[in-house]
């Protein structure tokens, strides 16, 4: 299985998920700088977490015209599993392969902190190894992670079960609509989350739930 980490100038995170991925599949990733034209035939595509081009003009904006996001779109497009964390869950939306966008946190302040969510849908790619309405601990670090989106885009997203993950009661850190952690696209094959399921994918980081995400997706791409 053929995955890519894509490294944005200010990635922070890319090393820790190349980790993840060489863990489930035995094999280190192909790791894509944001300025390549081109990408070998993924099955598995990550955006890595960070603050990619410093976040300006407005997060993950920059990276998702980056040359090598042409390319991600396209195999996206084919087939090709994608998973942005954090910053990529922000490139995700701005080059329109999810819905919605990432706004400022509520409190108006950076949040870092393990987060309790809910496994809202655990039938696709990503999520099947968790149990429905699973609870799960996830550390977040952001502060641009309150998805919002019109009434309309939320209803579908229900309807057709692509929200993921959710943040428990009462743990909401950012004001995200209907609590929303992590959606799919229709699919089910490409997932955004803002948490960092690979801060907390081996026991010397506290637990491994978020292990099972990278599992799974690599035992659904077998």
């Amino acid at each position: 299985m053929q995955a890519a980490v894509i490294v944005f100038p200010g990635s922070n995170c890319d090393r820790d998920v190349a980790v993840c991925l060489e863990a489930a599949t035995g094999t280190p990733p192909l790791m894509a700088w944001h300025g390549d034209a081109s990408l070998p035939d993924c099955d598995l595509i990550v955006l890595p977490g960070g603050f990619s081009y410093g976040d300006y003009l407005r997060c993950g904006s920059m990276a998702a015209n980056s040359p090598i996001m042409r390319e991600v779109v396209a195999q996206a497009h084919k087939g090709a599993a994608v998973l942005g964390i954090c910053n990529g869950f922000q490139i995700l939306t701005e080059c329109g392969l999810l819905p919605g966008v990432l706004m400022q946190n509520t409190g108006l302040n950076f949040v870092c902190r393990d987060t309790r969510l809910t496994v809202s849908n655990a039938q696709n790619a990503f999520t099947h190894l968790y149990q429905q309405d699973e609870e799960i601990i996830i550390p977040v670090a952001h502060n641009e992670g309150n998805y919002f989106a019109d009434e309309s885009t939320l209803a579908s997203l229900q309807e057709h079960q692509q929200i993921a993950f959710t943040y428990g009661a009462g743990d909401n850190p950012n004001g995200a609509s209907l609590d929303i952690a992590g959606i799919t696209d229709k699919s089910g094959k490409i997932l955004g989350m803002m948490p960092h399921p690979e801060r907390r994918a081996e026991a010397a980081l506290g637990g491994e739930d978020g292990k099972r995400l990278f599992t799974g997706i690599v035992e659904s791409l077998a």
